[in-house]
């Protein structure tokens, strides 16, 4: 790592130690509100990169406020996209169109206040440290990076650009995630011990690539790799199949831990944890071109702010799930599917995919534990509202990057080196020092090369 791309580890874990506990509508020292001139209800600049699929919600968002610019690498989705703004808009010209977001960012800046970026994950962070380099507030769809390094190089860049950042984990807006909190703050259930999260997902395979193929028209391929090693284009990327592919996706750890360990990094204040051990269990197919699938990974948490010990293990999707689920799908009478399990020692929680619901197991023993205080403050809408509100308000967008999403991403994403150590090995892991210790030469993984001109 070069002196232009180093930055103090240990500020890192002291942020992502405030991932748990952070009161999240408190404003931040120095971070007034984009529009505080203007007041609340002043439109702010927005810029959309990747107008479709996710980026609908970009795209509609930016909409509501004033649309500087917009960018997609394929044409004929702009086309489309273009068109809809035009049928919807009356008062305002069309965003100027870009294929290539360092040209938008470069020619638009000094008129966009907020970048809304819903690219494939190996774009994420390359979009995301342009836009906060030239201090413009940044949301970034999940998960916040392809890899930890980058997660901790946006954490350090947003704090001392003192921009605003949101990444789109929308259960993290939910008052569920709160309650869960809540409840377990409170000693609802106890100790907890152990948790288990279902994903829900089985991406990536096994082989390399298919044969090449011609470039479909009006797709800007050379910006669609970006900072990816250039390779001809083949069947399984665009528009959805890249999350199968270990240059561009993060397979299903990547794409949906930011969902479903939501509750388990906050409510149990993992972010607090100096160190921890991960280990895959169970894995299969995987290559040098494709994520491995069918994956177990169980990370070991020591104690943390007077909470024991917890064992967090993760399943790909339900089929893998563990004889202990089953007996409590038994026992209760239900089917577990985007779930998570918390088990205390003094009963279960359970959270639904993506927090979008909370309950006891049994569902009576709700009614026998008192409803704790709200002691955490509540979100503005979901992550881009969220993110406008903290923008025009000068408060704190909930799932921001130093605080909240940074460490949430960079814990979810060793579980990536327990899955290429293999099954059975217990990588030991240094937060602040980003590094496993016990077996170095996995530690390979932590951060990728980028192709000249979309480095991180």
């Amino acid at each position: 790592m070069n002196s232009s791309t180093r930055f103090p580890r240990r500020r890192f874990l002291r942020q992502a130690a405030t991932a748990a506990t952070a009161i999240v509508g408190a404003q931040y020292v120095g971070f007034p509100s984009l529009r505080a001139a203007g007041g609340a209800n002043s439109k702010l600049g927005v810029a959309v990169i990747a107008a479709d699929g996710m980026g609908g919600y970009s795209f509609d968002s930016a909409m509501k406020e004033r649309f500087v610019a917009v960018c997609d690498v394929d044409d004929n989705k702009m086309a489309a996209k273009l068109k809809y703004f035009s049928e919807k808009v009356k008062d305002q010209p069309a965003p100027k169109a870009y294929f290539d977001y360092r040209k938008m960012l470069d020619e638009c800046h000094k008129d966009i206040d907020v970048v809304l970026i819903a690219t494939p994950d190996h774009h994420h962070a390359p979009a995301a440290i342009r836009a906060i380099n030239l201090g413009k507030a940044v949301f970034s769809q999940k998960p916040l990076a392809h890899n930890i390094y980058e997660c901790y190089a946006l954490a350090k860049a947003a704090r001392e650009k003192k921009v605003l950042t949101q990444m789109g984990n929308q259960g993290h807006c939910s008052e569920v995630i709160r309650q869960a909190c809540e409840f377990i703050w409170a000693g609802a259930i106890g100790n907890v011990t152990e948790t288990h999260s279902l994903l829900g997902r089985d991406f990536g395979g096994s082989g390399g690539r298919p044969a090449s193929k011609p470039v479909p028209a009006g797709l800007h391929w050379d910006e669609w790799l970006g900072p990816a090693p250039y390779r001809d284009y083949h069947d399984g990327l665009h528009t959805f199949g890249w999350r199968n592919w270990r240059q561009f996706g993060t397979g299903t750890i990547g794409d949906m831990a930011c969902h479903n360990l939501d509750a388990v990094f906050w409510a149990l204040k993992l972010g607090e944890a100096k160190s921890f051990t991960v280990e895959c269990l169970q894995t299969k197919g995987g290559s040098d071109e494709m994520w491995p699938q069918s994956n177990v990974v169980r990370y070991e948490i020591p104690a943390r702010a007077g909470m024991v010990p917890v064992k967090v293990t993760v399943y790909d999707n339900a089929e893998l799930r563990s004889d202990f689920m089953k007996e409590v799908e038994l026992k209760y009478n239900l089917k577990l599917g985007e779930d998570t399990l918390f088990v205390g020692d003094k009963g279960l929680l359970r959270t639904g995919g993506t927090c979008g619901s909370v309950s006891f197991l049994p569902e009576e023993r709700r009614y026998e534990i008192p409803q704790p205080a709200k002691s955490i403050p509540r979100a503005h809408g979901g992550p881009i509202e969220d993110l406008f509100h903290a923008c025009k308000n000068g408060t704190v967008p909930c799932s921001n990057f130093p605080d909240a999403s940074a460490p949430l991403t960079a814990f979810a994403l060793t579980g990536h080196l327990a899955q290429f150590a293999g099954v059975g090995r217990k990588l030991e892991w240094d937060v602040a020092a980003m590094k496993c210790t016990n077996v170095p030469e996995i530690n390979r993984y932590v951060r990728r090369e980028y192709r000249a001109g979309w480095e991180v």
